[in-house]
């Protein structure tokens, strides 16, 4: 019995030590929000070639919508995304409705760029700008540097891939509406799979769909609640939302978005979830393994690190 004891003493010391050791590695290694940009990501070029400096998130909104488009790599899927886009957007143009596309080119080493610009040329760089990074942040990364160079009134995140049907923004409009914004005019209107989900494990392997579930339950016990579908890419902010839920945002990796539910959550500004139409697209930069498990130990170190105080929710401030 007494060898017993000393086991399960021994254990709980191995237990608490590791603990100590996580938490440790989670508060040194943490890093800060970064809302430094390069001076060459301070300007867009217009449909003539000159080069404008874009406005900051803190200004007053002069736009109905903002929709930002990460983009890395994307000069083949990202055609396809920007025609319906356009065409939506272009055919619901009404006097009091105006907008703009922010495609934010992520480093890539392709011609993302100049296929963005090519619709620059053809609408305007008052309705297609291109925000070129000069090193790759990652996808929370490009999408904060959209938001932040934005004018709209409302601010929608949308992938390059076009897997959500451009059309849904009305029903995550419809979902923003649904919410209490007042007083502060703050609410976030989520993108959701969810209903496709029993669809998803049928054609998914277990191993697969062993890691799904794994990841959701990560979700759900450290950083975010009441959400079901936390990573699809089809998220729309008031820009009062927008401001207050960047301006803390430390992941820009793949799971900038728990992140950015979570700063919402400890704020609470209100969150719709809707159901809208999802395609996958091949293509996804997205390695399925090693991807989970990274996107698992951030979701970790997210929770871990508000803990210890080594990140801390901010005030907006305006960027360098």
């Amino acid at each position: 019995m007494d060898c017993l004891w000393e086991i399960i003493h021994c254990l709980v010391g191995l237990a608490v030590a590791a603990l100590i050791v996580v938490l440790l590695v989670a508060h040194l290694t943490a890093g800060m929000v970064d809302l430094k940009r390069h001076e060459k990501e301070t300007l867009f070029p217009t449909a003539t070639g000159e080069k404008e400096p874009f406005p900051s998130l803190h200004d007053p909104s002069s736009l109905e919508l903002s929709v930002i488009v990460p983009a890395y790599n994307e000069e083949l899927r990202m055609p396809v995304m920007m025609e319906e886009a356009m065409g939506y957007l272009e055919n619901r143009q009404q006097p009091l409705f105006t907008y703009e596309v922010i495609v934010v080119d992520d480093g890539s080493s392709d011609q993302t760029t100049e296929v963005a610009l090519r619709y620059t040329r053809k609408y305007g760089a008052d309705k297609v700008r291109v925000l070129t990074l000069v090193k790759n942040r990652g996808k929370g990364g490009a999408v904060r540097m959209g938001t932040l160079s934005s004018r709209g009134k409302l601010i929608l995140m949308a992938d390059a891939d076009g897997a959500t049907k451009f059309a849904d923004v009305e029903k995550v409009e419809a979902g923003l509406h649904d919410v209490n914004i007042k007083p502060e005019n703050m609410a976030i209107s989520c993108g959701s799979r969810a209903h496709l989900e029993e669809e998803a494990v049928a054609s998914r392997s277990m191993f697969r769909t062993f890691l799904m579930y794994g990841f959701h339950f990560l979700v759900w016990f450290f950083c975010v609640r009441g959400i079901k579908d936390t990573q699809c890419g089809f998220k729309l902010f008031t820009r009062e939302a927008a401001l207050k839920t960047f301006s803390s945002l430390h992941v820009e990796r793949w799971a900038f978005d728990v992140e950015l539910l979570y700063i919402a959550q400890c704020f609470k500004i209100p969150i719709a979830e809707v159901a809208v139409n999802w395609t996958e697209i091949e293509g996804s930069k997205l390695v399925p393994v090693w991807s989970w498990l990274q996107m698992g130990r951030d979701l970790v170190f997210i929770r871990l690190r508000y803990i210890t105080g080594a990140w801390r929710l901010e005030s907006p401030r305006k960027t360098d």
